[in-house]
């Protein structure tokens, strides 16, 4: 299991479609305003306010011209640290496969969530593990069916393998 970089997660004809420019041409513009040096945030900021670039696909340029200049690796956070994701569709209404996954995380982890929303669109559950953090979110799709989805924060990309194989694991059954 392998975490890919963003120019493979967001194929090119949609960043055009999104945002009226190739991912090189986008490169190409960072480059020449300096952005090499600026944070993930100041990145991100200067795509929204200076080409009126959504905030999400502003966030994922940040990230590509982060990873195409080498400043940071697929699966890295602006923090240095990494994050493993898994998600499965699940034939469930969203309150059971909140249900399904929060119990079995707590399980696993021994013990309950440190936090939990649902209240909002999306129910979330969190759990602080060893220095990071394991995110179990639960959005609804239609005719009783969601998608969980499970995050968690390691130290190093040579840990994301393990850590999504164990991701994988925790999540309710199709």
């Amino acid at each position: 299991m392998t975490v890919s970089d963003q120019q493979t997660g967001v194929g090119n004809d949609a960043v055009i479609r999104a945002t009226g420019r190739s991912r090189n041409a986008w490169h190409d513009l960072l480059s020449t305003a300096g952005a090499h040096d600026w944070s993930h945030a100041a990145t991100a900021a200067w795509l929204v306010a200076e080409h009126g670039v959504d905030g999400w696909w502003a966030q994922g340029l940040a990230v590509g011209y982060a990873q195409h200049t080498g400043r940071r690796k697929p699966g890295q956070r602006a923090d240095g640290r990494f994050e493993a994701s898994v998600s499965r569709r699940v034939s469930l209404d969203q309150q059971s496969a909140f249900d399904a996954v929060v119990s079995g995380v707590a399980r696993e982890v021994g013990g309950a969530p440190t936090s939990n929303r649902t209240t909002a669109k999306y129910f979330t559950a969190k759990w602080k593990r060893d220095g990071g953090v394991i995110t179990a979110r639960v959005a609804p799709i239609e005719n009783e069916k969601c998608t969980v989805a499970l995050v968690m924060s390691v130290a190093s990309d040579t840990e994301l393998p393990a850590a999504k194989a164990l991701l994988t694991s925790w999540l309710p059954d199709a």
